[in-house]
């Protein structure tokens, strides 16, 4: 099972006040196409945009994913569940040793009025959320953020990566080196954390190759799910220089 380095994050809270430099992980492959919370509302049959208490979160956390089991996934409107195996894919325990608690960043973004690329990173960070929806939250498994795709990208010598970063979302798909060139961008669409500022059943989805480049989906939408994560501090290499052929063997120090 291959895992890839998103970046050393600095001063990441582990939920005491404990702030460290940590590595933040992503799976190389989807772990399927499951809703991000489809929990019915007392006004809509289609979930909310809160990771804190939403049934994709609890999978991951608690569910059948953390515990390497058969279990049961979000799967449309109206809280349908469908049957998930993760006896193979799941977490084995000597990897949930690895990995750390790590206060996760819920600010809101409104897609529509907010999009200079590399001012996302900043508003995933912030304060303004929907409903008293939480701002943050602790736990060991997460999503990627917009801001990771777009940081992700190298551009080329045609659209630089600094011209990238500073150019409207929107824009990128006038310039495909900037998306192409992002090693987190796939075909198909990909969930991240952020939620919408605007609209309290939808959520900051990735998704190349159509009108935006970073768009949103309602909750309820079957969308790519890659784990991300925190490693613990610190952390042993044991082998492998690092490339896809020999990655880094990890092990808990």
């Amino acid at each position: 099972e291959l895992w890839r380095i998103i970046g050393v994050m600095n001063n990441i809270d582990d939920g005491t006040g404990l702030q460290e430099s940590r590595i933040k992980l992503i799976r190389d492959e989807s772990i399927g196409n499951y809703s991000w919370d489809n929990k019915p509302e007392s006004e809509n049959a289609y979930g909310s945009n809160d990771w804190s208490d939403s049934t994709l979160q609890q999978v991951l956390n608690e569910g059948a994913y953390w515990n390497r089991t058969m279990g049961k996934c979000p799967y449309g409107t109206n809280g349908t569940m469908i049957s998930c195996d993760f006896s193979k894919s799941g977490l084995t325990e000597e990897a949930e040793l690895m990995i750390g608690n790590a206060v996760w960043n819920l600010g809101g973004i409104d897609i529509h009025t907010y999009a200079v690329s590399r001012d996302f990173y900043e508003k995933e960070r912030g304060t303004e959320t929907l409903n008293e929806n939480s701002s943050v939250w602790t736990g060991k498994i997460g999503l990627m953020y917009p801001s990771d795709a777009i940081f992700a990208t190298s551009g080329t010598k045609n659209s630089t990566r600094e011209s990238c970063l500073n150019y409207l979302i929107n824009d990128w798909v006038n310039f495909s080196d900037c998306y192409l060139n992002s090693w987190l961008y796939e075909s198909s669409r990909q969930w991240t954390l952020t939620p919408h500022l605007i609209f309290s059943y939808r959520v900051l989805t990735v998704y190349p190759y159509e009108k935006n480049v970073i768009g949103n989906d309602s909750t309820y939408t079957l969308n790519t799910i890659r784990p991300s994560l925190y490693l613990k501090s610190p952390i042993k290499i044991t082998s492998g220089t690092g490339s896809s052929s020999d990655p880094f063997i990890l092990k808990e120090n």
